[in-house]
C-alpha cells in the first residue's frame, strides 16, 4: 500500500482554501481519496475586485502571506502535488495577473487562472456521478463569492452547463440586476422543462453550513420547504445574531442569506423539492484533475 499526499488551493471571491488529500493506493484495488485537512482564510477578494475593479494592496499582501503560509503547511505535511486555482474574483481585477505574478516570485506557487466552464469541469470530476441514481435527473449547484455554476444531469450525464455572475458577494454589494434573474429562470426552465422530478446538488461552504445548521443526517437531503422557512429566519436575525445566536463566522453571517435566495430561486424555477448536499465543491475536483493528469488515468 502506498499513501500520497496532494493538496488543493481554491482562490475564491469570499475565502481562499487549502484542501489536502491522503490518496490511499493499492495493488488491484480501487484507489482511495481521503481528506486530510482543511485550512480556510477569509480574505473576501470579490469585495476588491467587483467594486473597485482591482485588489487593494491590503488584501494583494494578505494573498501572498496566506500563499506563504500554505506553501509551509505543504512541505510540512509533505505534499508531493499541488494545484492552485482561482475563480472570477481574481480573473476581473486589474491587477489580477500582477498578484499571481507576485505570489509566483514570493511564494513559488503558480497559480492558475480559471474560466466557468473550467471551474464546471473540474467540479464534475468529482464524486458527483457516483452520488447520482442513473435513472434520476439533477440540478448541480456551486454558489460561489462571484458566479454560481449550474449543470444538469441526465441519466448520470451532463446535459448542459452554464455559468452565471451571480454570486454571494455581488448580491451583497447589490451588483445582480433583474435582468441577470431573469436569464438565469429562462435558463433553468428551458433545460428542465421536460425533465420529471428534478432533485437539486448543492455544494459550497453556505449550503454545507445550512445542511449543519438543519441537524439532518449525512447524506440526507434538505427540503425545499424547510429551505423556505430558514431563509425567513435568518433574515429575521441581526447580522451579529446570525454570529452570536447560530454560531456563523463573520465572514458567512452576511453571505449566507444570498446563497440561500439562490437556491431557493433554483428551486421554485426547476420544481425541485430536494436538496441534495455531498459536501463537494471546486477543492475535490481540483485533487482529482491533479492526480489523474499526473498518473495520466481515467477516473
Amino acid at each position: 500500500m502506498k499513501v500520497r499526499k496532494f493538496a488543493a488551493i481554491d482562490i475564491g471571491s469570499n475565502a481562499i482554501r487549502l484542501l489536502t488529500h491522503n490518496i490511499i493506493e493499492e495493488k488491484n484495488k480501487v484507489t482511495l481519496f481521503r481528506k486530510s485537512a482543511l485550512v480556510r482564510v477569509p480574505v473576501r477578494l470579490g469585495e476588491d475586485s467587483f467594486t473597485v475593479g482591482e485588489i487593494t494592496d491590503r488584501n494583494a499582501d494578505r494573498i501572498v502571506n496566506t500563499m506563504k503560509a500554505f506553501k509551509l503547511l505543504m512541505d510540512v505535511a509533505g505534499v508531493e502535488q499541488y494545484m492552485a486555482c482561482a475563480t472570477s474574483a481574481m480573473r476581473e481585477a486589474n491587477n489580477g495577473l500582477e498578484i499571481i505574478k507576485r505570489v509566483k516570485d514570493e511564494a513559488d506557487i503558480t497559480i492558475e487562472l480559471i474560466d466557468g466552464k473550467r471551474e464546471a469541469a473540474i467540479i464534475a470530476s468529482t464524486d458527483l456521478k457516483q452520488l447520482m441514481q442513473k435513472d434520476k435527473s439533477y440540478l448541480y449547484i456551486d454558489v460561489g463569492g462571484g458566479s454560481t455554476e449550474f449543470t444538469v444531469f441526465t441519466q448520470g450525464k451532463i446535459l448542459v452547463s452554464k455559468s452565471f455572475k451571480l454570486g454571494t458577494v455581488r448580491l451583497l454589494n447589490n451588483m445582480v440586476g433583474e435582468a441577470t434573474w431573469k436569464k438565469l429562470e429562462d435558463w433553468i426552465k428551458e433545460h428542465v422543462r421536460n425533465i420529471p422530478d428534478v432533485s437539486i446538488i448543492g455544494s459550497g461552504g453556505n449550503i454545507n453550513k445550512l445542511h449543519k445548521i438543519s441537524g439532518r443526517k449525512e447524506g440526507e437531503p434538505l427540503s425545499s420547504i424547510w429551505l423556505k422557512a430558514q431563509y425567513s429566519f435568518l433574515e429575521s436575525l441581526t447580522y451579529d445574531e446570525r454570529i452570536s445566536e447560530l454560531g456563523l463566522n463573520p465572514d458567512r453571517a452576511d453571505v449566507i442569506i444570498p446563497a440561500t435566495k439562490i437556491f431557493l430561486s433554483a428551486a421554485k424555477w426547476s420544481g425541485a423539492k430536494k436538496i441534495h448536499v455531498p459536501k463537494i465543491g471546486l477543492s475535490d475536483g481540483i485533487i482529482k484533475t491533479l492526480y489523474y493528469d499526473t498518473n495520466t488515468k481515467k477516473p
